[in-house]
């Protein structure tokens, strides 16, 4: 359930978080204090969700573009929500991590368990398991027969990864996965095949935890599982 706050205590966001850390302001919140204002039209909390919902849809390469669609938010609101972004992904990036097992993905990803909508991702891989990036393939499809493989792997392709990881959450909570989930996942390492790169997991995503395709012995026709459960 999300926060919901009294309207005083909106607009004293910055005094409660100089009070009780940063780890107190919800996502939405945090924005408000990158922001620090509204329009006549367009009051901070509002805008806000907005700017959250754009950020949680968006890639890094087309975020700019994106929030400048957004009524309220002109280039120099932009480039400062960007920045910030771009700061804080490269402040928590791992470039020495290796992605022994499934859980080590999580933290990565574990953001887009709390969205409102369904998030399809891939994570794309080096040979050595080194995190590429992750790429938004879509958002609020509630139908992961939708997803094709070109969008999944397109992004892979481009970076020479050797193998990725796909990932979603599901709003519902349900922490296990729909019998579509697994015939798509399926159809995926097919294709993915064809391409010469490995799909080493399925992860779904829940607020109060994730399911391991690979875990649960449910990824189909991978040689290296005993590997990666290792």
């Amino acid at each position: 359930m999300e926060k919901i706050y009294k309207r005083e205590e909106k607009l004293r966001i910055r005094e409660l978080t100089l009070t009780n850390g940063l780890s107190y302001p919800s996502n939405a919140e945090l924005i408000m204090l990158i922001l620090g204002s509204g329009t006549s039209r367009m009051p901070i909390e509002y805008l806000a969700e907005k700017v959250l919902h754009v950020v949680e849809a968006s890639n890094p390469p087309d975020l700019i573009h994106a929030l400048l669609k957004i009524e309220g938010i002109g280039t120099t609101k932009a480039l400062m929500l960007a920045a910030a972004m771009e700061l804080g992904r490269r402040m928590n990036r791992n470039p020495q991590g290796c992605m022994n097992k499934p859980a080590d993905i999580v933290p990565f990803v574990q953001n887009y368990a709390m969205a409102s909508q369904e998030h399809f991702l891939a994570v794309s891989l080096t040979g050595a398991r080194d995190i590429l990036s992750v790429h938004v393939v879509c958002v609020g499809s509630g139908n992961m027969a939708l997803v094709r493989p070109r969008e999944v792997f397109c992004e892979a392709i481009k970076e020479h990864a050797s193998a990725v990881v796909l990932c979603h959450n599901h709003p519902s909570g349900q922490c296990y996965p729909s019998e579509e989930d697994l015939i798509m996942t399926a159809e995926m390492i097919d294709s993915a095949m064809l391409l010469g790169i490995a799909v080493l997991d399925h992860i779904i995503l829940t607020k109060n935890g994730y399911f391991s395709l690979l875990e649960h012995d449910l990824l189909p026709g991978m040689e290296f599982k005993d590997k990666m459960k290792a």
